[in-house]
This record gives C-alpha cells, structure tokens and sequence, in this order.
C-alpha cells in the first residue's frame, strides 16, 4: 500500500521550512510522497493576506517539486467559489486514489489541531486519514480537545521560526529573505512584483 502526505497551508510564500518539516515527516512516517494543497477559498481565514491563488500554487510547484517525493496539488484552488473545507478535499482525495491502494496522511500542526471543534466534520478527518501532528513552540497536547488528542500522531520535527508572514514583513522592509526561499521563487516574485518588493 502506497502511503501518501497531505501537507495543506496557503504557501504566501512557501519557505524552507516547509521542505524541511515535509522531508522530516517522510521519513519518520516512511511516506511515499507528499502532497501540497494550496489553500483555495480558506472557511475558517476570511481576512487571509494573500495574493493569487494561481501564483501560490505556482511558487509551491516551484518550491517543491524539485524533489522528486513532493507534488503540488491544484485540489482546492481550483474550485475558487465554494469555501475549502479539508474533510472534502480528503474526500476528493480518497475518490481519486481508490484503486491505487494509497492511504492518506493528513499532516497538521499542533495548533491546528487545537482549532478542531471549529472545523467541518472533524471526527470524518480520522475515517479518512491518519491525522499526524506537528509540535509547536508553547503549545501542548494538553491543550488539545479530549476527544482528539489520543486519536492522532504525534511527530517531534525542528522548531524553524520561520513563517510566511515573516517573509512577507522582511520583503516590505526590503530585508533580504535570500536563504528564508528558494532562489526560484524569489525570481518568481520578483517577476510577477508579488509582495510590492
């Protein structure tokens, strides 16, 4: 059976830090690849800072397919008009895999976790995947709601403080992010003036 990452978020840029906790939970899970989804119309981030969609996923399959056990998926930016609930995508997801034998592992952060009462359908989540579980700096199983914390995996991957928003900061004040993003995707940005750098 092939054993296949679910690695969701809204890459305004994608960074380092994702290729690294991505390759790092491959090999602690023995995936056989990943999957990027770009974040398509966020339900629970109406006032999400983003740009695009089409040049999220573009950087994505820029920043990340270089190596050859990471694929970006184009799942839910290309239904723009409806909002983006993770347990349909999964659902799409197990549709499109269903004679290829491949179990589906939906890779999260701690904090996500967290919000899991907010989420459509949350207890479908575990029917459709193993839910793995990424630490974060200051927040604990103990914060978890009882009816999640025992059902999922927990991984202990690199504390990176690095984040997007992080970037799109340095970029405003014309901060170099020269080892924060693949050279690439800086050329990307650059190109399409995404960012006002």
């Amino acid at each position: 059976m092939k054993r296949y990452g679910i690695f969701g978020g809204s890459f305004n840029p994608p960074h380092i830090a994702h290729s690294i906790l991505a390759d790092d939970v491959r090999e602690q899970m023995h995936l056989d690849k990943i999957i990027f989804i770009p974040t398509g119309n966020h339900a629970l981030k109406n006032n999400i800072e983003t740009i695009d969609p089409m040049h999220r996923y573009n950087m994505a399959k820029i920043a990340f397919e270089k190596d050859e056990h990471f694929e970006v998926s184009d799942i839910e930016i290309s239904n723009r008009k409806e909002k983006s609930y993770t347990v349909d995508t999964l659902i799409k997801l197990k549709e499109k895999y269903k004679n290829d034998f491949v179990k589906l592992y939906l890779i999260l952060g701690i904090d996500t976790l967290i919000e899991f009462p907010k989420w459509k359908d949350p207890n479908k989540l575990f029917l459709l995947s193993e839910v793995v579980i990424l630490n974060r700096p200051n927040l604990y199983v103990q914060d978890v709601h009882p009816d999640f914390s025992a059902r999922v995996k927990y991984l202990s991957v690199p504390m990176l403080e690095i984040s997007s928003s992080m970037i799109r900061e340095y970029m405003s004040q014309n901060k170099s992010i020269k080892y924060l993003v693949d050279k690439d995707v800086q050329d990307y940005i650059r190109t399409h003036n995404l960012y006002k750098i």
